[in-house]
């Protein structure tokens, strides 16, 4: 018998109502709260980042491959890394097909965007089946500058993330067991180059041959862009308490055999 409070259909209904106000409440905040990212000032992108792309060395500008918007999705993969972050290659999985639409349906390029060097990013982006497109920042300032990355002497302090102070992290890295222990040690790196990684997504504009960054979003602000965790919003038993740990899509097998 489950422990749920069960109701009769018209209980239900009567419930269900009254939710629906509240999500149509929540939908129109939404649509608020997307019309104030757009009326965020824009910042002139004055320096001049280069990335490595399966079509050669590529400025910031030439992601935009011909559209006015360019979306990038901060991919946790680090020069060390043996492997992408798992919870990032379970976000990416949504990207396929879906960047196919917002090229050609809203003039918007979404790239992933990672320091690992190139040839570590091909080779896992054929790992795991995906199409869209990646470049690598390896070399450049971007990540560290769009709090996608931290320097390895930032861990004692002095990094930013989520709009905020990370403070010290050195006290992780002696975690020697436990959740983040171990994704680490499944990205094949240490928790010294894992922890210099962060997720994120950053938005920028090309408007007359100049670059404007227009908006960035990390840690729970990534939640709307998992399809995964939408749905589970909606399901009976929601996330389950499993907020942050996910497995590669070709891992399932070996998990629960």
């Amino acid at each position: 018998m489950t422990d749920h409070k069960v109701g009769t259909r018209e209980e239900w209904l009567a419930a269900r109502k009254e939710l629906l106000a509240r999500e149509k409440e929540h939908t129109r905040r939404g649509d608020e709260l997307a019309r104030e990212r757009r009326e965020l000032p824009w910042v002139r992108v004055e320096k001049e980042y280069t990335f490595d792309t399966d079509d050669g060395t590529r400025t910031l500008a030439q992601l935009f491959d011909g559209r006015s918007q360019l979306l990038v999705y901060h991919f946790m993969l680090g020069p060390e890394f043996e492997a992408g972050c798992p919870a990032c290659s379970s976000i990416a999985d949504g990207f396929n097909g879906l960047h196919v639409h917002l090229a050609n349906r809203a003039d918007a390029n979404l790239v992933c965007v990672s320091r690992a060097p190139l040839e570590k990013l091909q080779a896992y982006k054929r790992r795991m089946g995906w199409t869209f497109p990646w470049a690598s920042s390896f070399g450049s300032d971007f990540n560290y500058e769009y709090s996608a990355s931290i320097r390895p002497e930032q861990l004692s302090g002095g990094a930013e993330y989520n709009f905020a102070s990370l403070g010290d992290r050195t006290a992780l890295l002696e975690v020697d067991s436990g959740p983040l222990f171990e994704t680490a040690a499944g990205c094949g790196t240490d928790l010294a180059e894992f922890l210099q990684e962060r997720p994120g997504m950053s938005a920028f504009a090309l408007s007359d041959g100049a670059v404007y960054h227009t908006y960035s979003a990390y840690a729970r602000g990534l939640d709307g862009l998992w399809g995964a965790y939408q749905w589970l919003d909606r399901a009976p038993l929601g996330r389950n308490g499993d907020d942050h740990i996910w497995v590669r899509h070709d891992e399932y097998e070996a998990v629960t055999a």
